[in-house]
């Protein structure tokens, strides 16, 4: 069992290092390409990778980009938080409920239908330039895919585990805690990370039309100068932090809660 075991790890680093120098790879043709097409097009329509890089460097050293950076991530943070808080729960009360269900299925419908940038529409005439409109973008956009993938993994609960607990007299509160919430984890991973990575995107369209500070902020002010490298640093660090969060936080959190399945 040991030596099964040591294998196994052996195994596991060595297809972790296989991974790392798969995307090494992939970067550096994807660096590589980028350099070419700026070689051969206006720095003003595409800067090469080493303009944006001085450009993220000399953004790095100003007074305010730890303040706009922190500001986004605080944004991104809460509005995502409020749509966990508020979607999981109204995703177990569907699905374990068809009555609710079909009252509320339309509801649902439009939240998804709409588009962000409405969102954004509305978020900046109900609270102003203020930091309650990129967060309640980000939530109307993080939560119904939350709901929806709740609602799906609670349905997908085996009604004998339900009737059987019914059966033992177990409380509602029981059954939620023990059989329903083992059932919906992975659906709602999956939901909460789709929406996370959806909240950082809506986040910048917020942040650009109704905010005073924040990565969009000043995406849009690098915009309207035509400073295009630092419309491709800005850019760069959102999808850096963005996959830091994602890579270094949820997906570990979910590898850990789910190490019982078995690797495929």
């Amino acid at each position: 069992m040991t030596a099964l075991s040591r294998t196994a790890g052996l195994n596991r680093h060595d297809d972790l290092w296989l991974l790392i120098c798969q995307r090494g790879l992939l970067a550096l043709v994807f660096v590589g390409v980028w350099a070419i097409a700026a070689s051969r097009m206006p720095a003003f329509v595409l800067p090469g990778p080493h303009k944006v890089w001085d450009a993220l460097v000399g953004l790095a050293q100003t007074d305010t980009f730890l303040h706009d950076v922190g500001m986004t991530m605080y944004r991104v943070i809460v509005g995502f938080a409020l749509a966990v808080v508020v979607g999981t729960p109204l995703g177990l009360a569907l699905g374990s409920s068809r009555a609710l269900a079909r009252v509320f299925e339309p509801l649902l419908a439009v939240t998804n239908t709409v588009s962000s940038a409405i969102w954004a529409v509305f978020a900046i005439i109900w609270f102003g330039i203020s930091n309650a409109t990129t967060i309640f973008v980000v939530f109307m956009t993080a939560m119904p895919l939350i709901l929806t993938n709740v609602w799906q993994g609670a349905q997908n609960v085996d009604k004998q585990y339900v009737d059987l607990a019914r059966s033992f007299r177990m409380s509602s509160g029981q059954r939620l805690r023990k059989i329903y919430l083992p059932s919906i984890l992975p659906h709602f991973f999956s939901g909460a990370r789709l929406a996370f990575g959806f909240g950082w995107r809506v986040s910048l369209v917020a942040e650009t039309l109704g905010s005073s500070s924040g990565i969009g902020y000043r995406l849009r002010q690098a915009a309207d100068l035509v400073q295009t490298d630092q419309v491709f640093a800005w850019t760069l660090l959102l999808v850096t932090l963005m996959l830091v969060l994602e890579s270094g936080v949820l997906k570990p959190l979910e590898r850990r809660l789910f190490r019982w399945k078995p690797l495929v």
